[in-house]
């Protein structure tokens, strides 16, 4: 059935948010501060282990890096690209509706979690490539992978941060339902290149929503979404990096 990992992952989504909205009531206030800087330091580890692989090669038996001027192009076009749309203040203004719609005025990190949530679960290669084999081969495995680590991402997240993370169920359905009813357009497109690229500046985005988790809202991750667009094009500029 073509979609099913979409659902799978969504309905993961939505589990987590359950699940981590009764485990919260368990915590107190200072509990649960820990538990999102706790989720943050996860976070970046998960997203160094990313760029790492996408950056570090081995050549003659010594460990080398590259791919510097790929991550500068990409994030400082992206990010200006973001900036003057305004990536940023949409998400927010979209998560403030939420927030009123769902009943959670009085919820501080409704906005912080959802947006928190949403980055960690939908930026990545697994979303883009899992979607991709699910519309093309209804081959979900991969969905169905993710949709394990969404579950537990999204638990620890909604103890800690609240019901916001719960609602990152939205972009979940939406990008991943969106590229499986376009994957016979977008696979071409997606070349391995282009998924090593994406995959490595994708987790770039996610390091910087760990800082966000660890030291507060510091950097405008939003706003840098365009990054992967311009990972994506990059790989079939005729130089390599």
């Amino acid at each position: 059935m073509t979609g099913l990992g979409t659902i799978i992952n969504t309905a993961s989504v939505l589990a987590g948010g359950a699940v981590g909205h009764f485990a919260g009531k368990l915590f107190k206030e200072d509990q649960q501060e820990s538990l999102t800087k706790t989720c943050g330091v996860s976070v970046l580890f998960i997203a160094v282990a990313g760029a790492m692989q996408g950056m570090l090669k081995v050549e003659n038996g010594m460990l080398t890096a590259g791919k510097s001027m790929l991550v500068v192009l990409c994030l400082l076009t992206g990010t200006l690209f973001g900036e003057i749309i305004g990536i940023e203040k949409g998400f927010e203004r979209f998560g403030e509706w939420l927030k009123r719609k769902s009943g959670n005025s009085g919820d501080v990190q409704f906005v912080d979690a959802f947006v928190s949530a949403s980055f960690t679960i939908c930026i990545g290669a697994m979303t883009i490539v899992g979607a991709i084999q699910d519309g093309i081969l209804g081959d979900y495995t991969t969905l169905a992978v993710k949709s394990v680590l969404d579950f537990i991402i999204v638990v620890v997240m909604t103890s800690s941060m609240g019901k916001g993370a719960v609602f990152s169920a939205i972009p979940v359905f939406v990008i991943e339902g969106g590229v499986t009813l376009l994957a016979k357009v977008i696979a071409p497109v997606m070349t391995e290149l282009a998924i090593s690229y994406l995959s490595l500046i994708g987790s770039i985005l996610i390091f910087c929503v760990g800082i966000n988790l660890v030291w507060g809202k510091k950097i405008k991750v939003a706003n840098m979404l365009p990054a992967v667009i311009f990972a994506v094009i990059a790989s079939y500029l005729p130089w390599s990096f």
